[in-house]
């Protein structure tokens, strides 16, 4: 496959060449969003924080993770961290917006999943489903914006570069892969494990507590 990742170029790649490319960038976003969703409920819980001050945070974190995931090859190939997250912003802004979007409309209609917490089943495989289907919303998604030498095409001049910081951790798309789905079982696993949550008083229903995903 041709270096010469320009707007060009990506006009003639290879469909199976497309298809990689926007796997592994919707990936990335995937596992941002993963981590943001859950430790935004993690803090919002810890704080005490409102159902609908838990979702914003959930979401702010996962723009954070999804953009700091995108980042860090760009800062290895010697880009200054303001020059890499102008760079990411272009690049995946679409892409994550797309799959929150998506994310928390199917985590709506799922029967409980929203005022689910850590400790229930029934979180982990709401979440389980919501990024699946997100990452079916967000491919496509990304696989126009490359095709068109745009979204996540905007990385890649300086995914080809030297290695300028080694000491840049560096993660593949197989390896994003296999860490959300253990992610999610043993989140899953955990929460089968843990003991059941004691009977409230009248008057504080589990609904009036923070608990929800976004």
């Amino acid at each position: 496959m041709s270096h010469d990742h320009g707007p060009q170029a990506e006009h003639h790649q290879h469909p199976s060449g497309l298809n990689a490319m926007a796997a592994s960038a919707t990936l990335h976003c995937l596992t941002g969003c993963a981590v943001g969703e859950v430790v935004g409920l993690m803090v919002g819980t810890a704080m005490g924080l409102s159902t609908g001050a838990t979702i914003v945070l959930a979401v702010a974190l996962a723009f954070l993770f999804g953009y700091s995931l995108s980042t860090l090859p760009l800062l290895a190939s010697g880009l200054s961290v303001g020059a890499a997250l102008s760079v990411v912003l272009a690049a995946d802004t679409l892409s994550i917006a797309t799959m929150e979007l998506v994310d928390n409309a199917v985590m709506a209609v799922v029967p409980g999943a929203m005022e689910a917490t850590l400790s229930d089943p029934v979180f982990w495989l709401s979440m389980a489903l919501a990024l699946t289907v997100a990452y079916g919303a967000a491919f496509p998604v990304n696989r126009v914006l490359l095709a068109r030498g745009r979204g996540h095409a905007l990385t890649h001049p300086f995914h080809g570069a030297p290695v300028a910081r080694r000491w840049v951790p560096m993660v593949g798309a197989g390896t994003l892969a296999v860490a959300i789905v253990a992610f999610l079982l043993g989140g899953l696993v955990a929460s089968v494990a843990a003991p059941e949550e004691a009977p409230q008083p009248a008057g504080h229903a589990r609904g009036d507590t923070p608990h929800a995903k976004a």
